[in-house]
C-alpha cells in the first residue's frame, strides 16, 4: 500500500470513528511493510490534514459549489490531502500532489475524480492568494479558521489570557511536538546512553531541565529499536518527566500514583526511587493496565504494583498510608495538542464536567497521603478552572495541607515558589501543564 492510501485510510478512521491519531495510526500502520520515507509520508499527511481540518474546509468551500458538509467522504478527505500538500507541505511537487489525488478518488469515487482535478489545479492557480483567510473582522471566527480551533476555544484563551499570547499559542501549538527519551539510569547513564544512539546514526541532545531527558530527531520505528527492547530509555515528553521531579519520593517510600496510564509517571516514580521501597500503580482500564506492566517488566522494574481501581472511589485501607500520593487526573488535553490535534475540535459540553472529577479524585487521594506526606496534583492542560481553581477549591475545604515551594527543577520562576507550575508550548516550549505539590502538615 503506497503512503497517500494509508493516510486516507487512517484518516478515515479519525473522521468516522473519533479516533485520536496516535491511535488510529498505531493500528493501521501495525502489519504495514513500508519504508521509513513512506511511513514519514503518510504520518505528515495525517497530522497535516487532522491540524489543518478547518482551513482546509474553509479553502474547499471556497472553490466548489458542493460544500464540505454534503460532499461524500471520500472525496472530502483527499481533497483535503491534496489541497495540504499545495500550500502546506514544500517537500512535495503540485504536480505530484494532483496526480497522486486524482488517481485515488479514481480507485474510491471514480465518477469525482474530474471534480477534484478541477478543485486542486484552480488551488494551484491561485496558489498566492487562495489560502488567505477573508474573515479580518471577526478575530475569533479568523484565528478558529485560520488554525482550525471550535471557536469556544479562542474565546476563552482571548478572554483568559489576551489577543497576543493567544495567537502565541496557537503558533506554538502548530509546530512539531519534539521527541524525547527518558534515560532508564537502573540500566545506562544518560551519557552512555547518549553514545549508544549515535552509533545508530540518531540525532540527539541533552536536555538541561531535566538531567535524565534527552531530544531525539531522527528515530524512527522506536518499538523495534533495541535499545528500547533492552530498557535502556522510555518515551515521555519533558513535562511529564517535570511532574516525577517535583514529587521527588525518598529511596523506600510508599508511593500511590491514583490515575498511572500509560505508566510514564509511574515508572519514572519508581526509578527515582532506584528500585526501592513501592509504587502502587492503578487505573481503571484493563488494557491501560497491561500497557503499564509491559513497560514496567521492559525497564527491569521490581518496586511497582499494577492494580485495577477507579480513583473516584474511595480506598478505606489505603487512607493515612503513602508517603506520596500523585493525582494525574483526567483532563481536557488543552495542553497537548501539538501531540493530539483532535482536541482543537472537542465541544466545550464535551469538558463540562471535568472539574467535579478532578475534585473527587484529588480528595480521594489526599486521604491516602500519610502526616507528613506529599501530594502532587497534575494535568495536561493550559484552563485555570481544571488548574489553579481546583488547588484552591481543595485548599479551602482541607486546612491539614499546604502548597509548598517547588525547588527541584527551574521551570515557572512566577510561580514555583508558590507550590505549582503553570507550563506553556509558547512560553516553556514543550507541552502545557499544571503541576501543584501540596504537604499534608497535620
Amino acid at each position: 500500500m503506497k503512503s497517500r492510501e494509508l493516510a486516507l485510510k487512517v484518516l478515515l478512521d479519525i473522521e468516522e470513528n473519533n479516533n485520536y491519531s496516535n491511535i488510529a495510526i498505531n493500528k493501521h500502520f501495525k502489519n504495514i511493510n513500508m519504508n521509513n520515507q513512506d511511513r514519514g509520508l503518510a504520518t505528515e499527511l495525517i497530522y497535516g490534514v487532522v491540524e489543518n481540518k478547518y482551513y482546509l474546509d474553509y479553502i474547499i468551500d471556497k472553490l466548489s459549489k458542493i460544500k464540505c458538509k454534503k460532499m461524500n467522504i471520500y472525496v472530502k478527505i483527499l481533497l483535503r490531502m491534496g489541497i495540504y500538500q499545495i500550500l502546506l507541505l514544500d517537500s512535495i511537487s503540485d504536480y505530484a500532489a494532483v496526480n497522486e489525488t486524482v488517481s485515488l478518488v479514481k480507485k474510491y469515487d471514480k465518477r469525482s475524480s474530474g471534480f477534484v482535478n478541477a478543485i486542486l489545479r484552480n488551488v494551484i492557480r491561485q496558489k498566492d492568494t487562495i489560502g488567505e483567510v477573508d474573515i479580518k473582522d471577526d478575530t475569533i471566527m479568523y484565528l478558529s479558521t485560520r488554525y482550525s480551533y471550535k471557536p469556544w476555544m479562542i474565546k476563552n484563551w482571548i478572554n483568559n489570557f489576551s489577543k497576543e499570547f493567544t495567537e502565541d499559542l496557537l503558533e506554538a501549538n502548530n509546530e512539531k511536538p519534539s521527541v524525547y527519551l527518558r534515560t532508564n539510569t537502573l540500566k545506562i547513564t544518560r551519557d552512555e546512553l547518549i553514545e549508544k544512539l549515535i552509533n545508530e546514526g540518531v540525532v540527539c541532545s541533552k536536555v538541561p531541565m531535566v538531567e535524565e531527558a534527552i531530544k531525539v530527531e531522527n528515530l524512527k520505528n522506536i518499538e523495534n529499536n533495541q535499545l528500547f527492547k533492552d530498557g535502556l530509555f522510555t518515551i515521555q515528553d519533558i513535562s511529564s518527566m517535570i511532574v516525577g521531579k517535583v514529587m521527588n519520593p525518598k529511596e523506600n517510600s510508599l508511593v500511590l500514583d491514583v490515575c498511572s496510564a500509560p505508566g510514564g509517571k509511574t515508572t519514572h516514580l519508581a526509578t527515582l526511587m532506584n528500585n526501592t521501597g513501592q509504587v502502587i500503580s492503578r487505573d481503571i482500564f484493563e488494557h491501560k493496565l497491561k500497557l503499564i506492566q509491559s513497560t514496567v517488566d521492559r525497564l527491569g522494574l521490581t518496586n511497582v504494583d499494577v492494580q485495577s481501581f477507579d480513583a473516584s472511589i474511595l480506598d478505606e485501607s489505603s487512607v493515612d498510608k503513602f508517603d506520596y500520593v500523585l493525582s494525574d487526573v483526567p483532563c481536557s488535553g488543552l495542553g497537548i495538542i501539538r501531540r493530539k490535534p483532535e482536541i482543537k475540535y472537542k465541544e466545550k459540553a464535551e469538558l463540562k464536567g471535568l472539574p467535579d472529577i478532578q475534585k473527587t479524585i484529588l480528595n480521594n487521594a489526599s486521604k491516602y497521603v500519610k502526616i507528613g506526606g506529599t501530594l502532587v496534583y497534575s494535568t495536561c492542560t493550559i484552563q485555570d478552572n481544571e488548574n489553579i481553581d481546583i488547588i484552591n477549591d481543595f485548599l479551602a475545604n482541607n486546612s491539614n495541607f499546604t502548597l509548598v515551594p517547588i525547588g527541584e527543577v527551574k521551570v515557572d520562576l512566577d510561580n514555583q515558589e508558590n507550590g505549582y507550575l503553570k507550563i506553556y508550548p509558547n512560553i516553556h516550549d514543550i507541552d502545557g501543564f499544571f503541576i501543584a505539590k501540596l504537604k499534608r502538615v497535620r
